[in-house]
């Protein structure tokens, strides 16, 4: 997974097929990964922006997790979040050869874009509820 071929290696991806279809690790990474991991961050950024303008204008967190962190740190709860998510993105990024991975990140980029597209909703006066009235 590390070793001291991780910054300096040439390996890129796999030879056989076998190797390609069970996953594994590499040295060097691709620049489509670079382009996915770096939207999870940028959109994790904007979440936590969104976030704090909805909560100045009286919305409310849902997420549980999020809401306790709110209640500890207050306006500071970004540098939580966003530690939390470059973590987690960085192991995204090691383990990005194995073909559940590569899933998980198309899925967290996914799930990311909803919140922020519906934050904006939010944001612009239009109030979109998941629950029905």
């Amino acid at each position: 997974m590390l070793s001291r071929y991780t910054l300096w290696g040439r390996r890129r991806g796999f030879r056989r097929k076998e190797d390609r279809q069970k996953g594994g690790y590499v040295d060097r990474y691709s620049a489509k990964l670079l382009l996915f991991l770096t939207l999870i961050l940028g959109l994790n950024i904007l979440d936590v922006i969104f976030t704090m303008m909805i909560l100045h204008l009286g919305g409310i967190e849902v997420n549980p997790i999020v809401e306790a962190v709110i209640g500890c740190f207050g306006d500071r709860f970004w540098l939580w979040k966003f530690g939390i998510v470059s973590f987690n993105v960085v192991i995204l990024c090691i383990h990005s050869k194995f073909k559940t991975v590569k899933l998980a990140i198309l899925a967290v980029t996914l799930v990311y874009m909803a919140v922020v597209i519906y934050q904006i909703f939010l944001l612009s006066g239009h109030p979109i509820s998941p629950f029905p009235k």
